[in-house]
């Protein structure tokens, strides 16, 4: 999976194909929003290219990105990555860049953490995954890490989730691990 580092401009018909899926991903799943006008949150949109470019990547990744909140202070729309399974594009992943350079042989293609940043995108955290599955079932066939407090990372771990059992767990494994099945869901403040 190629990231475009360093190109976030999307041409008209690309803006438009990613406003059309998003509106119809909003319209069908009016569960995650409830009383949100889908105008108010294109009007944010348009207002922020460079939101819209990170949206596209996380559209393009497999993330199936939707509104689940709206923070009223700031006026921002928060986007999860909402797809059924951890972003296609965003698996077969270590936790960060240290994890990755220790590896000496069989390294990923990437990381998780430089991914999001590469993206724009912030990892989801242990509380924040625990909301996404309030919204419906996610991760049931894979697995997703989250952001990982410092005093485990610094012991060489790493935290992931999903949801087997009708119950949302919470894992840990060494941070240079990846598997084809664990990716990183995201999120975008608009």
């Amino acid at each position: 999976m190629t990231i475009l580092r360093g190109t976030k401009g999307l041409s008209p018909k690309q803006r438009g194909e990613l406003l059309g899926a998003l509106k119809t991903r909003f319209e069908k799943n009016m569960n995650r929003h409830p009383g949100l006008p889908w105008v108010e949150v294109e009007k944010r949109l348009q207002a922020k290219p460079d939101k819209l470019w990170s949206l596209n990547e996380m559209e393009r990744t497999g993330g199936e990105p939707d509104v689940i909140s709206h923070d009223e202070g700031t006026g921002e729309f928060i986007f999860y990555d909402c797809s059924p399974d951890s972003p296609k594009g965003r698996r077969s992943l270590c936790y960060d860049r240290e994890a990755l350079d220790s590896r000496k042989e069989n390294k990923p293609k990437d990381n998780a953490l430089d991914m999001a940043a590469a993206i724009g995108i912030e990892m989801l955290t242990e509380d924040q995954y625990r909301e996404l599955q309030t919204l419906g079932e996610f991760d049931t066939k894979t697995s997703s890490w989250v952001k990982t407090p410092s005093t485990i990372r610094k012991l060489g771990g790493a935290l992931f989730c999903d949801r087997r059992f009708d119950t949302v767990f919470v894992y840990h494994n060494g941070a240079e691990s990846y598997y084809a099945a664990r990716g990183f869901r995201g999120l975008l403040r608009v």
